[in-house]
């Protein structure tokens, strides 16, 4: 510009074939969401010193499957030279965690509590199983999140 910034734009092309366009107008917030971790991934593989803390909120949203279980592990890589705090609702993804703490929230109206539980071996697979079965827990669930957090 005139100032002498320089104006950058990310680019990307989210579909084969598909016509580049600018980053934050054709993304999908899950696309953003990968995105960051694609980057931030980059960047710590710099050699610059490892990352104090890199915080991911949701980051496999609208994924699931491989493609989640893909996601874990990247950030499970990363983990391995800094702390990596992720937030998801994918069982794919908690399984590849260190440690699992549960958020919850009650209360009515404006007066809400937010609560943070670190879980146990047991009280994780529990959670992860639920997080596979929803309401109701089965045997099967179980079996299923035992084998995700020992893949």
């Amino acid at each position: 510009g005139p100032a002498g910034l320089d104006r950058v734009a990310f680019e990307i092309a989210t579909n084969p074939g598909a016509p580049f366009g600018d980053l934050g107008a054709i993304a999908s917030g899950g696309e953003l969401a990968r995105f960051a971790l694609a980057l931030k991934a980059a960047l710590a593989g710099r050699g610059a010193g490892p990352q104090p803390l890199m915080i991911f909120d949701e980051v496999d949203q609208g994924v699931g499957g491989a493609v989640a279980d893909a996601v874990g592990l990247r950030l499970k890589r990363l983990a391995a030279d800094a702390q990596v705090l992720v937030v998801t609702h994918s069982p794919q993804v908690a399984a590849r965690a260190e440690a699992h703490w549960r958020i919850t929230k009650a209360g009515e109206g404006e007066r809400l509590r937010t609560a943070v539980e670190v879980l146990s071996a047991s009280d994780r697979e529990e959670e992860i199983a639920r997080m596979l079965a929803g309401a109701e827990i089965t045997d099967a669930a179980r079996a299923a999140a035992r084998a995700l957090i020992k893949a």
